[in-house]
């Protein structure tokens, strides 16, 4: 089981909407996939038409009190369930805090899904914290979006000073371009700005497009309600790309 965690610092860069996508097309070619909806604002859920509700919320499913397969909803897509975001994961930190080895909790709790899903996709919210040291030993990569601007170039600086302080170097951190407008003089100059000094850039870039702004309408995956479009093969790109780092 592969454990990938789309992860940001900086909120409104597309994660979402990359972690709906990329577990789409993980179940599309055949691999069991779960979404854990970890943002409390539960976009993943509401993508994918599912209440963000979680009988006891966060507290009991660390703590053991409810397992993680009792709270596992199906989805409209073959392959593909979602463990649906709840309110009080905000106070995710809170409860990971009051556990001894609070950054393993996470990973020891996927560990029951193992034999259950080829790929388990974290849609995490947008900070540094507890809950990411957690995630982040929980995962074996990080995909990262980064919209080609100045403040996502500090924004990916900081992940890496973050992963290397924290004994985390062995983990793939690999962020792509999202919310791509190559009209942009400043975007395609910070494309390769950031190629240049950033060679664990992937190579996709996901474009900014009113077709994936139309998920929230559609709410479902891109490649479920148009295939050909750019966004699409972008995504689907995106998909190949990370399968191949992770040699899935």
């Amino acid at each position: 089981m592969k454990v990938l965690a789309l992860y940001s610092i900086k909120g409104g860069v597309g994660k979402t909407a990359g972690a709906v996508n990329l577990a789409y097309l993980a179940a599309r070619n055949g691999f069991k996939t779960l979404v854990w909806d970890l943002d409390p604002q539960g976009a993943s859920s509401f993508y994918f038409r599912i209440k963000p509700k979680v009988k006891g919320g966060g507290k009991n499913l660390i703590a053991g009190k409810r397992e993680l397969d009792d709270v596992i909803k199906g989805t409209d897509f073959d392959n593909l369930d979602l463990l649906p975001a709840d309110f009080s994961f905000r106070h995710f930190d809170l409860v990971l805090d009051d556990k001894k080895k609070p950054t393993q909790q996470l990973k020891k709790r996927l560990k029951s899904l193992e034999d259950d899903y080829d790929f388990v996709i974290l849609d995490c919210p947008p900070n540094i914290s507890l809950l990411s040291e957690a995630v982040f030993v929980a995962a074996d990569a990080i995909v990262s979006p980064i919209i080609p601007t100045t403040l996502s170039l500090r924004t990916l600086e900081q992940l890496k000073k973050f992963i290397a302080e924290n004994g985390l170097e062995g983990l793939p951190l690999l962020p792509f371009f999202s919310m791509v407008d190559r009209r942009k003089k400043m975007h395609t100059d910070t494309m390769q700005q950031l190629r240049d000094s950033h060679a664990d850039m992937l190579s996709t870039v996901i474009p900014y497009a009113s077709d994936i702004e139309r998920m929230g309408l559609e709410r479902m995956p891109l490649a479920a309600f148009t295939k050909k479009s750019p966004s699409t093969l972008a995504y689907q790109a995106l998909w190949e790309e990370v399968a191949a780092r992770l040699q899935v």
